[in-house]
């Protein structure tokens, strides 16, 4: 009789505890990668080694056409025309891996036409309208399971590395004012909300999920009024690095992705402090999702350049474009990889990066190359791998957020080109939560 009563406690009490969320990894998709050349060119059968990993995958991106406010595909030779369609190529995944939702983001920093058309949009109830009912039918078209709002607001201005003394100072400047990026903040984060709250109104309907991409150094307590629309949104994704970049920090190099505030910084250029205004703000944990960036930063080095290579330090600009990335200042994990060893020590080859780990887990791994004699530029790059990757994602669980994200999968090393295995910060980032 007691072990009939113990096995029914038990049973009980497994009833009645709620089973843990399933950590989501929600992974990016950025469509443009379909036309880098080489190694670096992406197509949709290449994502398919990563989905198992994957609880979400975001296609980027779509835009807003400027004088209609619709919804349309970035590239529609690409996405949509039959030749490549890549909208349904990446949607019919779904079919193989059933759990998987597939959304469409929209912005993203891709949509480059006319770019105050995201404000303009916010500013009219109408505009608002096309917005939402050419989504809708642009997503049901190809079979998205919800949409993705990686809305394109203005960004703060970048700030230096200050001293303490510094930051005290800018801490008493900010109290008492602060320089606007955007004349009409009041009204665009009430068009925002309302467009939130009218997109999600049409998605119930559908049964669709929506999520918003709150990217790089735009100032959520600007935007995003947090209790007015928390309840509207599946996943709030925060895309929080490139805190400092060549093209916003040309002349000081500094981590681009801090987990929590290296000393003598400012206070809110860290993960740890962005996800703090959100929960602060009332938003459940559970829908918080940690970006994590798979490119490197760069920046050149030259004479005046600290010789320790520490951070922050001197600098002369972006780095050198990568092969197959070609854009100064960003190197993709396996470019990246590549500059980190001379394979046989050959000779006439550039010195490789020595690369500096960080023992507290707190700011992040960087690699570093002076400049020589002959005139050649130094190199210094803060860059994520799988084992920073892995303790973002123990940061993630620590705090019982919602997840990570990767951004993107085109910049993992999809081919395996570093160790062998394929989409290592991917894979170190999941094992983890």
């Amino acid at each position: 009789m007691k072990i009939i009563l113990t096995l029914a406690g038990v049973l009980a009490l497994a009833v009645s505890t709620p089973t843990p969320a399933q950590s989501k990894v929600v992974c990016y998709y950025d469509s443009k990668s379909y036309v880098r050349e080489s190694q670096a060119r992406m197509l949709p059968l290449d994502l398919d080694p990563a989905l198992s990993f994957c609880t979400h995958l975001v296609y980027g991106y779509a835009g807003i056409q400027p004088d209609t406010y619709k919804m349309v595909p970035l590239n529609e030779n690409l996405d949509v025309d039959r030749s490549h369609a890549n909208y349904r190529a990446i949607t019919n995944f779904k079919s193989k891996y059933p759990g998987l939702k597939v959304l469409l983001s929209v912005g993203g920093d891709a949509d480059k036409e006319e770019e105050q058309k995201y404000n303009l949009l916010l500013e009219s109830p109408q505009a608002r309208t096309a917005f939402v009912n050419s989504g809708m039918l642009l997503a049901e078209q190809h079979g998205f399971d919800g949409i993705d709002l990686a809305w394109q607001f203005a960004r703060i201005k970048p700030k230096k590395v200050r001293s303490t003394w510094g930051s005290i100072w800018h801490g008493i400047k900010k109290t008492f004012g602060t320089t606007l990026v955007d004349e009409k903040e009041a009204e665009h984060r009430e068009g925002y909300t309302a467009l939130v709250r009218e997109l999600k109104q049409a998605m119930t309907l559908k049964q669709m999920q929506l999520s918003i991409s709150v990217l790089p150094n735009v100032n959520s307590s600007i935007y995003y009024d947090v209790p007015a629309i928390i309840n509207l949104v599946d996943i709030v994704n925060l895309h929080a690095y490139d805190y400092y970049t060549a093209a916003r920090n040309p002349k000081e190099a500094d981590y681009s992705a801090p987990t929590y505030k290296p000393q003598n910084r400012n206070e809110l250029l860290n993960v740890d402090a962005a996800i703090s205004y959100w929960l602060t703000g009332g938003a459940p944990s559970s829908k918080i999702v940690v970006g994590i960036a798979t490119y490197a930063r760069t920046w050149k080095l030259d004479s005046d350049s600290e010789i320790s290579g520490v951070p922050p330090l001197h600098t002369d600009g972006p780095g050198e474009a990568g092969p197959y990335t070609k854009t100064e200042g960003l190197l993709s994990y396996p470019e990246v990889c590549a500059k980190l060893i001379n394979p046989n020590h050959q000779k006439g080859m550039r010195p490789h990066l020595r690369k500096v780990t960080d023992p507290s887990k707190r700011f992040g791994t960087y690699a570093f190359r002076l400049p020589d004699d002959n005139g050649d530029p130094g190199l210094w790059v803060s860059y994520e791998d799988p084992d920073t990757a892995g303790q973002k994602a123990s940061y993630v669980k620590s705090k019982n957020l919602g997840g990570v994200s990767i951004v993107d999968l085109s910049m993992d090393d999809f081919r395996g080109l570093c160790t062998g295995d394929k989409y290592p910060i991917l894979r170190a980032a999941k094992y983890r939560l």
